[in-house]
Protein backbone atom coordinates (compact mmCIF):
# COMPACT_ATOMS: atom_id res chain seq x y z
CA UNK A 1 0.00 0.00 0.00
CA UNK A 2 1.38 3.41 -0.99
CA UNK A 3 1.73 6.27 1.53
CA UNK A 4 -1.18 8.02 -0.20
CA UNK A 5 -3.34 4.92 0.24
CA UNK A 6 -2.49 4.86 3.95
CA UNK A 7 -3.65 8.47 4.31
CA UNK A 8 -6.88 7.73 2.45
CA UNK A 9 -7.56 4.66 4.60
CA UNK A 10 -7.03 6.69 7.78
CA UNK A 11 -9.32 9.51 6.63
CA UNK A 12 -12.15 7.16 5.70
CA UNK A 13 -11.87 5.43 9.08
CA UNK A 14 -11.78 8.80 10.87
CA UNK A 15 -15.01 9.86 9.18
CA UNK A 16 -16.73 6.66 10.29
CA UNK A 17 -15.51 6.95 13.88
CA UNK A 18 -16.54 10.59 14.25
CA UNK A 19 -19.99 9.97 12.77
CA UNK A 20 -20.53 7.02 15.13
CA UNK A 21 -19.69 9.22 18.13
CA UNK A 22 -22.01 11.99 16.94
CA UNK A 23 -24.86 9.56 16.30
CA UNK A 24 -24.46 8.17 19.83
CA UNK A 25 -24.80 11.69 21.27
CA UNK A 26 -27.65 12.83 19.01
CA UNK A 27 -29.67 9.60 18.80
CA UNK A 28 -30.48 10.17 15.13
CA UNK A 29 -28.54 8.60 12.23
CA UNK A 30 -26.58 10.61 9.71
CA UNK A 31 -27.58 10.36 6.06
CA UNK A 32 -25.01 8.77 3.71
CA UNK A 33 -24.47 10.46 0.33
CA UNK A 34 -21.76 9.18 -2.04
CA UNK A 35 -20.80 11.34 -5.01
CA UNK A 36 -18.43 11.44 -7.97
CA UNK A 37 -16.74 14.37 -9.65
CA UNK A 38 -16.58 14.49 -13.49
CA UNK A 39 -13.01 15.86 -13.39
CA UNK A 40 -11.86 12.96 -11.20
CA UNK A 41 -12.48 11.54 -7.77
CA UNK A 42 -15.41 11.86 -5.41
CA UNK A 43 -16.37 11.46 -1.81
CA UNK A 44 -18.87 10.60 0.89
CA UNK A 45 -20.95 13.21 2.67
CA UNK A 46 -22.51 12.28 6.01
CA UNK A 47 -25.26 14.73 6.98
CA UNK A 48 -27.66 15.29 9.86
CA UNK A 49 -30.46 17.86 9.78
CA UNK A 50 -32.99 18.55 12.54
CA UNK A 51 -31.47 15.99 14.85
CA UNK A 52 -32.13 15.86 18.57
CA UNK A 53 -28.94 17.80 19.36
CA UNK A 54 -27.61 19.06 16.03
CA UNK A 55 -29.72 21.38 13.91
CA UNK A 56 -27.31 20.66 11.10
CA UNK A 57 -24.03 18.86 10.82
CA UNK A 58 -21.84 17.49 8.08
CA UNK A 59 -18.84 15.18 8.15
CA UNK A 60 -17.41 14.87 4.67
CA UNK A 61 -14.67 12.76 3.14
CA UNK A 62 -13.36 13.74 -0.29
CA UNK A 63 -10.63 12.51 -2.61
CA UNK A 64 -10.43 14.61 -5.76
CA UNK A 65 -7.81 14.95 -8.47
CA UNK A 66 -7.08 16.98 -11.55
CA UNK A 67 -4.45 18.48 -13.84
CA UNK A 68 -5.06 22.22 -13.53
CA UNK A 69 -4.97 23.81 -10.11
CA UNK A 70 -7.64 26.38 -9.25
CA UNK A 71 -6.52 30.02 -8.74
CA UNK A 72 -6.82 29.78 -4.95
CA UNK A 73 -4.01 27.17 -4.92
CA UNK A 74 -1.94 28.04 -8.00
CA UNK A 75 -1.37 31.66 -6.98
CA UNK A 76 0.46 30.61 -3.80
CA UNK A 77 2.40 27.69 -5.29
CA UNK A 78 3.71 28.46 -8.81
CA UNK A 79 5.96 25.37 -8.66
CA UNK A 80 2.82 23.23 -8.96
CA UNK A 81 2.00 24.47 -12.47
CA UNK A 82 1.50 21.65 -14.93
CA UNK A 83 1.44 18.88 -12.33
CA UNK A 84 -1.22 16.28 -11.74
CA UNK A 85 -2.66 16.76 -8.28
CA UNK A 86 -4.69 14.89 -5.65
CA UNK A 87 -6.37 16.33 -2.59
CA UNK A 88 -8.08 14.31 0.12
CA UNK A 89 -9.44 15.10 3.54
CA UNK A 90 -12.12 14.95 6.18
CA UNK A 91 -13.94 18.17 6.95
CA UNK A 92 -16.75 18.72 9.42
CA UNK A 93 -18.92 21.49 10.81
CA UNK A 94 -21.53 20.99 13.52
CA UNK A 95 -24.29 23.46 14.41
CA UNK A 96 -26.23 22.47 17.55
CA UNK A 97 -29.81 23.57 18.17
CA UNK A 98 -29.04 24.99 21.61
CA UNK A 99 -27.50 28.51 21.57
CA UNK A 100 -25.43 27.61 24.63
CA UNK A 101 -23.73 24.79 22.71
CA UNK A 102 -21.01 26.07 20.37
CA UNK A 103 -20.49 25.43 16.69
CA UNK A 104 -17.32 23.52 15.87
CA UNK A 105 -15.21 22.92 12.79
CA UNK A 106 -12.43 20.43 12.12
CA UNK A 107 -10.56 19.32 9.05
CA UNK A 108 -7.50 17.27 8.21
CA UNK A 109 -6.25 17.08 4.64
CA UNK A 110 -3.45 15.89 2.39
CA UNK A 111 -2.30 17.28 -0.96
CA UNK A 112 0.16 15.79 -3.44
CA UNK A 113 1.21 16.96 -6.91
CA UNK A 114 3.21 14.76 -9.29
CA UNK A 115 5.09 15.10 -12.56
CA UNK A 116 7.10 12.58 -14.57
CA UNK A 117 10.76 12.49 -13.62
CA UNK A 118 10.31 14.80 -10.62
CA UNK A 119 9.87 14.30 -6.90
CA UNK A 120 6.26 14.70 -5.79
CA UNK A 121 5.33 17.83 -3.85
CA UNK A 122 3.14 17.06 -0.85
CA UNK A 123 1.91 18.54 2.39
CA UNK A 124 -0.59 18.04 5.21
CA UNK A 125 -2.87 20.62 6.75
CA UNK A 126 -5.74 20.88 9.17
CA UNK A 127 -6.91 21.94 12.58
CA UNK A 128 -10.02 22.64 14.60
CA UNK A 129 -11.72 25.69 16.05
CA UNK A 130 -14.79 26.42 18.15
CA UNK A 131 -17.36 29.19 17.79
CA UNK A 132 -19.50 29.80 20.89
CA UNK A 133 -22.52 32.06 20.99
CA UNK A 134 -22.45 32.29 24.78
CA UNK A 135 -19.04 31.97 26.34
CA UNK A 136 -18.04 29.57 29.13
CA UNK A 137 -14.44 29.64 30.30
CA UNK A 138 -14.43 25.97 31.28
CA UNK A 139 -15.50 25.05 27.74
CA UNK A 140 -12.79 27.20 26.17
CA UNK A 141 -10.13 25.74 28.46
CA UNK A 142 -11.27 22.17 27.78
CA UNK A 143 -11.18 22.69 24.01
CA UNK A 144 -7.76 24.33 24.01
CA UNK A 145 -6.32 21.74 26.38
CA UNK A 146 -7.37 19.01 23.96
CA UNK A 147 -5.77 20.94 21.09
CA UNK A 148 -2.54 21.34 23.04
CA UNK A 149 -2.48 17.67 24.02
CA UNK A 150 -2.88 16.65 20.37
CA UNK A 151 0.27 18.42 19.18
CA UNK A 152 2.42 18.42 22.34
CA UNK A 153 4.18 15.10 21.52
CA UNK A 154 5.55 16.68 18.34
CA UNK A 155 7.16 19.73 19.95
CA UNK A 156 6.61 22.22 22.76
CA UNK A 157 6.46 25.08 20.27
CA UNK A 158 3.62 23.71 18.15
CA UNK A 159 0.57 24.57 20.27
CA UNK A 160 1.42 28.29 20.68
CA UNK A 161 2.42 28.50 17.02
CA UNK A 162 -0.65 26.67 15.71
CA UNK A 163 -2.93 28.58 18.09
CA UNK A 164 -1.62 31.89 16.75
CA UNK A 165 -2.00 30.60 13.19
CA UNK A 166 -5.62 29.72 13.98
CA UNK A 167 -6.28 33.13 15.57
CA UNK A 168 -4.83 34.86 12.52
CA UNK A 169 -6.62 32.65 9.97
CA UNK A 170 -10.14 32.57 11.44
CA UNK A 171 -10.34 36.35 11.59
CA UNK A 172 -12.95 38.44 9.80
CA UNK A 173 -10.91 41.37 8.54
CA UNK A 174 -13.95 43.38 7.47
CA UNK A 175 -15.45 43.00 10.97
CA UNK A 176 -12.14 43.29 12.83
CA UNK A 177 -13.11 40.35 15.03
CA UNK A 178 -12.29 36.66 15.40
CA UNK A 179 -14.79 34.05 14.27
CA UNK A 180 -14.70 32.36 17.66
CA UNK A 181 -12.27 31.31 20.38
CA UNK A 182 -9.91 29.60 17.94
CA UNK A 183 -8.07 26.35 18.46
CA UNK A 184 -5.20 25.14 16.26
CA UNK A 185 -4.51 25.42 12.55
CA UNK A 186 -1.60 24.35 10.36
CA UNK A 187 -0.92 24.09 6.63
CA UNK A 188 1.86 23.23 4.17
CA UNK A 189 3.32 20.72 6.66
CA UNK A 190 6.01 18.61 4.96
CA UNK A 191 8.90 18.33 7.43
CA UNK A 192 10.72 16.67 9.04
CA UNK A 193 9.39 13.72 6.99
CA UNK A 194 6.20 12.05 5.78
CA UNK A 195 5.76 9.73 8.78
CA UNK A 196 6.05 12.51 11.37
CA UNK A 197 3.70 14.78 9.45
CA UNK A 198 1.16 11.99 9.00
CA UNK A 199 1.39 11.11 12.70
CA UNK A 200 0.67 14.72 13.67
CA UNK A 201 -2.32 14.84 11.34
CA UNK A 202 -3.69 11.64 12.89
CA UNK A 203 -3.23 13.02 16.39
CA UNK A 204 -5.23 16.15 15.50
CA UNK A 205 -8.00 14.20 13.78
CA UNK A 206 -8.27 11.69 16.61
CA UNK A 207 -8.48 14.48 19.23
CA UNK A 208 -11.66 16.13 17.94
CA UNK A 209 -14.30 13.94 19.58
CA UNK A 210 -12.87 14.40 23.08
CA UNK A 211 -12.26 18.11 22.47
CA UNK A 212 -15.84 18.93 21.47
CA UNK A 213 -18.44 16.33 22.41
CA UNK A 214 -18.18 16.72 26.22
CA UNK A 215 -18.93 20.44 25.77
CA UNK A 216 -22.05 19.76 23.71
CA UNK A 217 -23.17 17.09 26.18
CA UNK A 218 -22.85 19.67 28.98
CA UNK A 219 -24.83 22.41 27.17
CA UNK A 220 -27.41 20.64 25.01
CA UNK A 221 -30.20 20.70 27.63
CA UNK A 222 -29.67 24.32 28.78
CA UNK A 223 -32.88 26.32 28.88
CA UNK A 224 -33.09 29.16 26.35
CA UNK A 225 -35.62 31.50 24.82
CA UNK A 226 -36.22 33.71 21.82
CA UNK A 227 -33.48 36.18 22.81
CA UNK A 228 -30.78 33.52 22.87
CA UNK A 229 -32.00 31.97 19.64
CA UNK A 230 -31.98 35.33 17.88
CA UNK A 231 -28.42 36.03 19.02
CA UNK A 232 -27.32 32.58 17.87
CA UNK A 233 -28.72 33.07 14.37
CA UNK A 234 -27.21 36.57 14.21
CA UNK A 235 -23.75 35.30 15.16
CA UNK A 236 -24.07 32.45 12.67
CA UNK A 237 -23.97 35.16 10.01
CA UNK A 238 -20.30 35.68 10.84
CA UNK A 239 -19.72 32.01 10.07
CA UNK A 240 -21.28 32.40 6.64
CA UNK A 241 -19.29 35.55 5.93
CA UNK A 242 -15.99 33.86 6.76
CA UNK A 243 -16.68 30.72 4.76
CA UNK A 244 -17.70 32.59 1.62
CA UNK A 245 -15.09 35.35 1.72
CA UNK A 246 -11.94 33.92 3.29
CA UNK A 247 -11.97 30.14 3.72
CA UNK A 248 -9.32 28.49 1.53
CA UNK A 249 -11.07 25.12 1.56
CA UNK A 250 -14.37 26.56 0.36
CA UNK A 251 -12.67 28.58 -2.38
CA UNK A 252 -10.55 25.61 -3.49
CA UNK A 253 -13.59 23.34 -3.63
CA UNK A 254 -15.72 25.73 -5.65
CA UNK A 255 -12.92 26.79 -8.01
CA UNK A 256 -11.79 23.20 -8.64
CA UNK A 257 -15.24 22.09 -9.74
CA UNK A 258 -16.09 20.35 -6.49
CA UNK A 259 -19.56 19.26 -5.51
CA UNK A 260 -21.34 22.39 -4.33
CA UNK A 261 -23.75 20.63 -1.96
CA UNK A 262 -20.86 18.96 -0.14
CA UNK A 263 -18.75 22.13 -0.01
CA UNK A 264 -21.60 24.25 1.39
CA UNK A 265 -22.90 21.64 3.84
CA UNK A 266 -20.96 23.59 6.46
CA UNK A 267 -23.44 26.46 6.29
CA UNK A 268 -25.81 26.92 9.23
CA UNK A 269 -29.46 26.23 8.36
CA UNK A 270 -30.97 29.38 9.90
CA UNK A 271 -29.13 32.71 9.88
CA UNK A 272 -30.12 36.35 10.45
CA UNK A 273 -28.45 39.70 9.84
CA UNK A 274 -29.45 42.84 11.74
CA UNK A 275 -28.40 46.27 10.59
CA UNK A 276 -25.84 47.93 12.88
CA UNK A 277 -26.85 45.79 15.86
CA UNK A 278 -25.04 46.24 19.19
CA UNK A 279 -25.39 44.10 22.34
CA UNK A 280 -26.79 45.60 25.50
CA UNK A 281 -24.00 46.75 27.82
CA UNK A 282 -23.26 44.25 30.57
CA UNK A 283 -25.30 41.48 28.94
CA UNK A 284 -24.24 37.90 28.29
CA UNK A 285 -24.21 38.77 24.61
CA UNK A 286 -21.83 41.68 25.23
CA UNK A 287 -19.57 39.41 27.28
CA UNK A 288 -19.00 37.23 24.24
CA UNK A 289 -17.30 40.19 22.57
CA UNK A 290 -15.39 41.53 25.58
CA UNK A 291 -14.25 38.25 27.17
CA UNK A 292 -14.17 35.62 24.42
CA UNK A 293 -13.72 37.17 20.97
CA UNK A 294 -10.27 38.41 21.94
CA UNK A 295 -6.72 37.12 21.69
CA UNK A 296 -6.32 35.16 24.92
CA UNK A 297 -4.20 32.41 26.42
CA UNK A 298 -6.91 29.95 27.47
CA UNK A 299 -4.51 27.66 29.28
Amino acid sequence: MSPTDHVKQYLQDLQQRIVASLEALDGKPFLHDSWERPEGGGGISRIIENGNVFERGGVGFSHVRGSNLPPSAAANRPELAGREWEAMGVSLVLHPHNPYAPTAHMNVRFFIASADGQEPIWWFGGGMDMTPYYGFEEDARHFHQACRDAVQPFGDDLYPRYKQWCDDYFYLKHRKEPRGIGGIFFDDLNSPDFEQCFALQRSVGDAFVEAYLPIVARRKESAYGERERDFQTYRRGRYVEFNLVFDRGTLFGLQSGGRTESILMSMPPVVTWHYNWQPEAGSAEARLYTDFLIHRDWL
